[in-house]
């Protein structure tokens, strides 16, 4: 079995909550992942949204720590 590199497994965890926020008309595009921090912008109806900060932390966060050895966190950028 291939041991996949730190970003192809954000990737994969990514698209495992992809469904759920393109389901309510947004998505999550993963930017870069630097010093255990993983950069994700949001786009479509996320942007602006009042439950982005929950689906960031409660949703994207807890997914890609729980599945990607190394995550510490999440943040946005513009």
């Amino acid at each position: 079995m291939e041991v996949k590199n730190i970003e192809q497994q954000i990737e994969l965890a990514i698209g495992k909550i992809r469904p759920f926020i393109q389901r309510d008309g947004g998505d999550v595009e993963f930017v870069r992942f630097e010093n255990g921090i993983v950069y994700v912008r949001m786009l479509g109806a996320c942007q602006g949204c009042s439950l982005l900060d929950q689906t960031i932390g409660d949703g994207l966060e807890v997914v890609l720590m729980d599945e990607v050895p190394g995550v510490l966190g999440v943040e946005l950028v513009a």
